[in-house]
């Protein structure tokens, strides 16, 4: 008896966490060019890509990373601040 009352309790948990998460708000997030790694952008490499983790080279200004909303602008690489739009880099 005691198992069965330890199962429904662990389920129980299980589905109300299950539904917290479910009900919480989707963090807003922002395409960020100029900004990632090479290889490590979440899309739009530029011609002759496909997408993610195709850019060639650091910071490249066409290849975009998702970021927290509002954000983007204030990030500082060495080659300037991201964009919300494509740079030339």
């Amino acid at each position: 008896m005691k198992h069965a009352a330890i199962a429904a309790a662990l389920a129980f948990a299980t589905i109300a966490t299950g539904a917290h998460a479910a009900d919480a708000p989707k963090k807003q997030m922002e395409k960020c060019y100029g900004v990632s790694k090479a290889g490590q952008n979440d899309c739009a490499a530029g011609p002759g890509t496909s997408c993610a983790a195709t850019s060639t080279r650091d910071y490249q200004g066409d290849a975009w990373t998702l970021v927290d909303k509002g954000t983007c602008t204030t990030i500082k690489t060495p080659k300037g601040f991201g964009s919300l739009a494509p740079v030339k880099r």
